[in-house]
Parts: structure tokens; C-alpha cells; sequence
């Protein structure tokens, strides 16, 4: 296989929309409200756009700039741009990051399939304590968490095999406008809702009263983990990019897309929670448990809309994943093809079927048997702790010394400028954050994430 068969993006749209749906998934629709409600609402999101600027941007710059200099996998382009010295583990780091991630985000991403079946099935009706139970019931259980792992890695197999163009690209021109349909409805129907302007407000009028350090943390580590940067989606994406993309550019369009998706789940989630009396700073179980009775209570006296808007938002959420599952599965399926030399149908299929049995032990691990809990963690979490906490901020802290310090400056700048095409003074406004700002901001995360940083301010 030569680098010019590797395929690319056929169109402008297609190429933004495959790499914004990488970008976009369960972070943005999950994450990015609770954290908001959380963080006290229009404060935190004020600040979280302040951080993509400053640390988001310039870091999926860097990492647009050496797949598409390296036009191949992730851990090839790193070895390509850093002429096989030492710094091209950052590569390999972040395809292993990527192949762990694929793992266990599938058993959430298969969550999201069978709350899709429950709501088409009528199953999450009922009191509260009966769907916070469903919950727990179906994540312990043995088999259906897993089977629904395997039909999401299926679906994502099947666009994989169909290559750059006729797989990833042509369905992220679906999926993509499908999920922002869907959220406009749902945001419409939430927002007409008694008492859904307080939603609103709590979500749109800052109170930078409280904006603190961990305001200014929980959104810099957001902005860094929405994008996702440091698991090799970005840049095995950017290998597929032509020689005329505008990398600043496209970066700022895929960051406004994340963003919005961000803005809209939260108009979709708090106008409903403020309806009922909802607190909207209910943590990472807001989405499985406390939605649905959202939807019930809020919608009840039309059973029928209620009913609709759930199902809707899971196949929302569902599209979200999916889209995201789709560019980890990519990074894998790229990296074995290429570096086994094999075509890629075979190198989707080491993916499909190792992370599917990785999935597998996570999911068992979160109630189906203690034998996988270690340390108080189980598997689920231990993947979730070393690839999100550890292994992203560690590559993405050198990813940005390694372009910053060690990568020629004239390298750098001539795909930062399209070889000179692009005029302006972004460059070194770019090179100054990358060299200087986005490694400080980086640290920051990965110290408040290890609980070092109380200890040292």
C-alpha cells in the first residue's frame, strides 16, 4: 500500500464534519452540562471558551500539522516529523491511548443503544427509583451491556471497512445533520416547558461571582478532553487532509461545532430540569437516571411527547458516540493496516474484535463479577483513570514541547501557512501558545486531576 491510496476527504464539508464528529460525542451531550451545572452555568462556559482558545485550538493545530506532514497513521507521522528519534513514542502513546479509550467508551456508547430500545420498548416509565434502579440493573447484568458493546462495534466496523470517502466521510454527512436535527428539536420542546426560562437563564446570564480556580480547571480540562486531543482522532484525521485545507481555519469551524453541540444539550437539559425542580448539577448519572424522569414528569399530560423526546435523545445520544467511536476505531484501523501491511478490512477487524473483548471485561467489571475490581477500581475505571487522567495530558503535554521546541520552525510554519499562501500574524500568536501557554495549561490539568496541585497552592 502506497501513501497516496491511503484515500482523503472528498469535499471542504465532508472533511469538517467527519472531524468535528470525532470531536463531538458523550463529552460534549454528557460531560459539558453537568460540569456546567456543576461550575454555576453561563460563568463556566464563559471561561470554557476562553480555554479553547488559548489551549484547545492551538493544540489540534499541532496535532493537524503532523498528521498532515506525515500523511499516515498516528504513530508513523509522529515517527516521520521527528525523523525517528525519540520523540516519535508520543505517537505510539497516543495510538495505545486511542485503542484503550475504543474499549471502554464502546460499553457507554452500547448504553446508549439500549436506552434507544427501552424508549422504543416503553421501559423507562415509572417512578424515579424504578428507573434509577433500571439502570443499575442493566449495567451489572452479564450479557446485555455486552451484547449492545458488540452491536455498536459492529455498526462502526461496517463504516470503517468502507474506507476515508465512502465510509467515515459519507456518514458523518448523515449522522452529523441527523444529531444537530435532533437537538434543535429537542431543545424546542424543552424549552417550551412551564418554567423553562429559569433553564435558560441559569445557562445564559453569567455569575462571575462564582468563577474560581476550580471553575477555571474543570473548564481547561473540558476544553482539552472535548476536542479530543492526545488519542490520535485529530491527528489521523488531518492525514487525510489536502495540502489546501486551512488548518487554523478548520480548527476554529470544528471547535464552533463542538461548542454549539455543547450550548445545545445544555438548552436541552436544563429548561426540562428546571421544569420539574431538577437539581442541574446531578453529576455523570444525570443522563441514564435522572433524564428520564425528567422526560416523565415533564411531559406528563402528553404521555406521547414524553415517550418521543426521550427516544429521541437517546438516538441523539447515541449519534454522538457512534461519531466519536468512529474516529478512535480509525486511529487503530490505520495504525495496523499500514504498519502490518495488510488491507484494511483486516485491519478493522484486529479493532472490531480486540476492543470488542476489552469492552467486554469493562463492562463485566461495573457489577457482573468483583474478580475484575482492583484497588478499589474496577477494570471500567482503571481504563477510564490511566488513559483520561495519565496517558492525554502526558501527550498532549509533549505533543506541544515537540512542535513548540524540537520540530523546525520553518516546518511548522509552512503547514501552518499552506507554504505561504496564508498570510496574517496567527503564527506566532500560534507558536507562543503552543511554546509557551497550552504546556503551563496542560500541567495544570494533569496536577488538579492527580489532586497534586491543592497540595502545592
Amino acid at each position: 500500500m502506497t501513501e497516496n491510496s491511503r484515500g482523503s476527504f472528498g469535499s471542504k464539508i465532508g472533511l469538517i464534519l467527519a472531524t468535528a464528529g470525532g470531536a463531538v460525542g458523550l463529552g460534549n451531550v454528557w460531560r459539558f452540562p453537568y460540569m456546567a451545572g456543576q461550575e454555576g452555568g453561563a460563568a463556566f462556559i464563559l471561561v470554557y471558551i476562553g480555554c479553547v482558545l488559548l489551549l484547545g485550538i492551538p493544540c489540534m493545530i499541532s496535532e493537524f500539522i503532523i498528521g498532515r506532514h506525515g500523511a499516515s497513521n498516528t504513530a508513523r507521522a509522529y515517527t516521520k516529523v521527528a525523523n525517528g528519534n525519540s520523540w516519535k513514542w508520543i505517537g505510539y502513546l497516543e495510538v495505545l491511548t486511542g485503542f484503550l479509550i475504543t474499549g471502554y467508551y464502546a460499553v457507554v456508547s452500547g448504553w446508549c443503544l439500549q436506552y434507544v430500545y427501552a424508549s422504543v420498548m416503553g421501559e423507562l416509565h415509572g417512578d424515579p427509583a424504578f428507573v434509577a434502579n433500571y439502570f443499575k440493573d442493566f449495567s451489572s447484568d452479564p450479557i446485555r451491556p455486552v451484547m449492545w458493546t458488540v452491536v455498536i462495534f459492529l455498526i462502526c466496523h461496517f463504516v470503517i471497512i468502507h474506507g476515508v470517502r465512502g465510509g467515515i466521510e459519507k456518514a458523518s454527512k448523515i449522522m452529523m445533520p441527523i444529531l444537530f436535527i435532533l437537538l434543535l428539536i429537542i431543545v424546542a420542546a424543552a424549552c417550551l416547558l412551564p418554567d423553562a426560562g429559569k433553564g435558560v437563564e441559569f445557562l445564559l446570564k453569567p455569575d462571575f461571582g462564582k468563577v474560581d480556580r476550580g471553575v477555571f480547571l474543570g473548564a481547561l480540562g473540558q476544553s482539552f478532553y472535548s476536542l479530543s486531543i492526545g488519542m490520535g482522532c485529530i491527528c489521523t484525521y488531518a492525514s487525510y487532509f489536502s495540502r489546501q485545507t486551512n488548518l487554523f481555519k478548520s480548527a476554529l469551524q470544528i471547535s464552533l461545532i463542538d461548542f454549539l453541540v455543547a450550548i445545545l444539550a445544555g438548552l436541552m437539559i436544563f429548561p426540562a430540569a428546571f421544569s420539574v425542580g431538577v437539581s442541574p448539577d446531578s453529576g455523570p448519572s444525570l443522563i441514564f437516571i435522572t433524564l428520564p424522569n425528567v422526560f416523565n414528569e415533564a411531559f406528563a399530560s402528553i404521555p406521547v411527547l414524553g415517550w418521543l423526546v426521550s427516544l429521541l435523545f437517546y438516538i441523539l445520544l447515541s449519534l454522538a458516540a457512534l461519531t466519536s467511536l468512529m474516529s478512535l476505531h480509525e486511529v487503530n484501523t490505520s495504525f495496523f493496516y499500514e504498519e502490518l501491511k495488510i488491507d484494511r478490512k483486516k485491519g478493522a477487524i484486529i479493532v472490531t474484535v480486540s476492543c470488542a473483548i476489552i469492552g467486554a471485561f469493562c463492562s463485566l467489571s461495573l457489577g457482573a463479577t468483583d474478580s475484575l475490581t482492583f484497588l478499589g477500581k474496577t477494570l471500567f475505571d482503571w481504563f477510564d483513570f490511566v488513559t483520561g487522567q495519565i496517558f492525554l495530558p502526558i501527550a498532549g503535554f509533549l505533543t506541544c514541547l515537540f512542535i513548540g521546541w524540537h520540530v523546525p520552525k520553518k516546518l511548522v510554519k509552512d503547514e501552518f501557512t499552506n507554504w505561504g499562501t496564508l498570510k496574517g500574524n496567527l503564527f506566532g500568536i500560534y507558536l507562543f501558545l503552543v511554546r509557551f501557554v497550552c504546556p503551563i495549561l496542560i500541567l495544570l490539568v494533569f496536577l488538579n486531576q492527580l489532586g497534586i496541585l491543592d497540595g502545592i497552592l
